[in-house]
């Protein structure tokens, strides 16, 4: 039993860990596109200045705060001796958010996003490769919440459809 109970408190800091290194990853992507976008100039002025450049910048940032917001909370649990779950969680959300953000910097350095020179290009390479360890997401996603709302009742709807 204490090697399970540390096998399994292994698994939730391991995730952490690959949650913490998501949110980095996004962090370093967003600071970087926020820098490039403001000096870029595209039709006669930054790119961080035109609509849709915005959107994209907006959306990056909501992304790697409630990552960083979820990380936080599921640290706080394991701390405490629970959130098997909410570690798993975490992990899941964060690496698949930080896939998004750095391929949206990719998208908003344009041609120099994908030239093995610059960092964004780098950092995509890095979210991709935290989806699969710690915990690959289908695994993740099947095995270990899936399961987990399973046992717990969540995963079920107990009452019949009205209608």
């Amino acid at each position: 039993p204490a090697r399970i109970s540390f096998s399994i408190g292994a698994d939730a800091t391991g995730r952490l860990q690959a949650a913490a290194r998501a949110v980095g990853v996004m962090h370093a992507a967003v600071r970087d596109t926020l820098a490039y976008t403001s000096q870029r100039k595209v039709f006669g002025k930054p790119v961080a200045e035109q609509e849709l450049a915005r959107q994209m910048i907006g959306r990056m940032g909501g992304r790697l705060h409630t990552s960083r917001l979820l990380s936080h909370a599921a640290a706080r649990l394991v701390d405490a001796g629970d959130g098997q779950i909410e570690a798993s969680l975490a992990k899941l959300y964060a690496s698949r958010m930080a896939e998004y953000v750095t391929r949206d910097a990719m998208q908003l350095f344009g041609g120099m996003g994908y030239g093995e020179e610059t960092d964004v290009s780098r950092y995509f390479v890095d979210a991709r490769v935290l989806a699969i360890f710690e915990g690959a997401e289908e695994v993740l996603a099947l095995r270990v919440i899936g399961r987990e709302l399973e046992r717990s009742g969540l995963g079920t709807n107990k009452e019949e459809p009205k209608g």
